[in-house]
């Protein structure tokens, strides 16, 4: 028996859901309220995920975290319909591609959906001190001083500039890359396309695909998974109202900072 522990918004159990969605195989799934600390408790940490984050499979009573690592061992596991690329070339290609979400394309999604979005979060029923003193308990002294800046400054904060920058590089090189191919890896929709998916999903949400407006091909390859049936199955189902409505709102606010900082470039 497979079982996910996820979050419905969250980037990361969106590519697990999305393999699981391809591969035609049940779950039985425990949502995590990150808002409410869901992740954070002991319980969770000793026995799931030492990180406390999601996802986190347990499969016929093995733990496995890591999204990257997830998608894997289930293409590993349930093999009937691999989503790997026969090629070794094209399959190394395609590890270089997930590598990279570790090397500071998911820590961008953050910075960005903060500033924009996620900060008016955490002001819904707080006080200013209350906010302060929640990030306070963050322990790692550099995530704590970034949070600081990201949530009490919004899109003038230092970092968020670089990650837009980061994104517009990233799309560059996706453009480069369906010039040459109809998936990322090369002709055969691999997980590569599974994992930037929700990127590009995020994105749409906070109102911010005007980057795609001189990258055809990305724009492309983005109506393709979108129509795929798993979209739906993985990620459309799962859209959290709340998200959207918040999102929509202060990415349209964001557009024109965002479109500066384009422009700079």
């Amino acid at each position: 028996m497979i079982e996910l522990y996820h979050n419905d918004m969250s980037t990361c159990s969106k590519k697990v859901r999305l393999v699981l969605a391809e591969k035609a195989l049940g779950w039985t799934g425990h949502h995590m309220d990150l808002r409410a600390g869901d992740t954070r408790t002991p319980d969770y940490i000793a026995n799931f995920n030492p990180l406390g984050v999601v996802p986190t499979l347990v499969d016929d009573g093995t733990v496995i975290y890591e999204s990257n690592v997830i998608m894997e061992y289930l293409d590993d596991a349930y093999s009937d319909k691999p989503l790997r690329p026969a090629d070794p070339k094209e399959r190394a290609k395609m590890r270089l591609w997930t590598k990279q979400l570790d090397e500071g394309v998911h820590a961008a999604t953050g910075v960005i959906s903060t500033c924009i979005a996620f900060r008016y979060q955490m002001f819904d029923g707080r006080s200013e001190a209350d906010v302060r003193a929640f990030i306070d308990k963050i322990p790692d002294e550099a995530r704590r001083e970034r949070s600081h800046d990201m949530v009490f400054t919004g899109i003038e904060s230092k970092h968020f500039a670089p990650a837009i920058h980061r994104f517009e590089k990233l799309f560059d090189d996706m453009e480069s890359a369906l010039q040459q191919s109809a998936w990322l890896t090369g002709e055969t929709y691999s997980l590569a396309d599974i994992a930037y998916t929700p990127y590009l999903t995020r994105f749409d949400h906070l109102k911010l695909l005007g980057a795609l407006d001189k990258r055809p091909r990305l724009a492309d390859w983005y109506q393709r998974v979108r129509a795929r049936p798993s979209y739906q199955e993985a990620l459309g189902k799962w859209f959290n109202p709340k998200y959207l409505t918040l999102m929509d709102e202060k990415g349209k606010e964001a557009w024109q900072k965002v479109r500066e900082i384009i422009g700079a470039a």
